[in-house]
């Protein structure tokens, strides 16, 4: 499950850099860009240290208001969270909670 879990978020942060390096294309070009959103929703769901790694490293949205508070709070909820888990009982009754949602 680890293994499946680390190739996942593996994944995701390759696909969001590359999301980033696409609309940074795309905004050089005048092509249509890829929705803010969907980057953001991409750093959500895992992806936050490539789309971090994709800002920094292409000088891409690093002064666009909202969206940098917005990336930097999502990067800050998963920071906490996986401190969080690092408690032996918080980590317990996630992995318990999950067992159970996906049993059902």
């Amino acid at each position: 499950m680890l293994l499946s879990f680390v190739f996942y978020v593996a994944g995701l942060t390759i696909a969001t850099m590359l999301a980033f390096a696409w609309d940074k294309i795309c905004a050089r070009k005048g092509w249509r860009r890829v929705a803010e959103g969907t980057l953001l929703t991409m750093a959500a769901m895992g992806g936050t240290v490539g789309a971090i790694a994709g800002q920094q490293i292409m000088r891409h949205k690093t002064r666009k208001q909202p969206f940098r508070t917005y990336l930097y709070t999502i990067g800050a909820v998963q920071a906490v969270g996986l401190a969080a888990l690092s408690i032996p009982p918080v980590r317990d009754a996630a992995l318990a909670t999950l067992q159970q949602f996906i049993l059902q």
